[in-house]
């Protein structure tokens, strides 16, 4: 029940409307609000989301990465994305967990991230 906005909606039933649904675009946006401290790049262009995982009761489970194992916002950023997410309508509860496999590399940045940084 996504429409083409990524906009939360909501269903109807034959007692009215239930919950709004988060759709993956609408997690994909809040990701993208967090930014690495070091890097003007959203964590999502930088390419550091690598799964998201909508259950049907809300909750959001996120693995992403860092740009490096002694990054020194290891502790923040995994943070900073659940309470993005966590604010998403329709969310009951998000998990994020750091993976380190695949390793992180530029080639995971998008063209719009390698053209801000100037990396081509």
């Amino acid at each position: 029940m996504n429409d083409s906005s990524g906009s939360p909606h909501t269903t109807w039933t034959p007692q009215g409307e239930s919950a709004p649904k988060p759709t993956e675009d609408s997690i994909i946006a809040a990701c993208a609000s967090v930014y690495d401290p070091e890097i003007p790049v959203n964590i999502y262009e930088l390419g550091l989301i690598y799964a998201i995982e909508i259950a049907d009761s809300g909750h959001v489970k996120v693995e992403m990465t860092l740009t490096a194992p002694a990054c020194p916002a290891a502790q923040e950023l995994p943070e900073q994305v659940r309470q993005a997410v966590r604010a998403v309508p329709g969310v009951s509860d998000c998990d994020v967990e750091t993976v380190w496999e695949p390793p992180w590399d530029q080639s995971r940045m998008s063209e719009e991230a390698r053209l801000q940084l100037n990396m081509f």
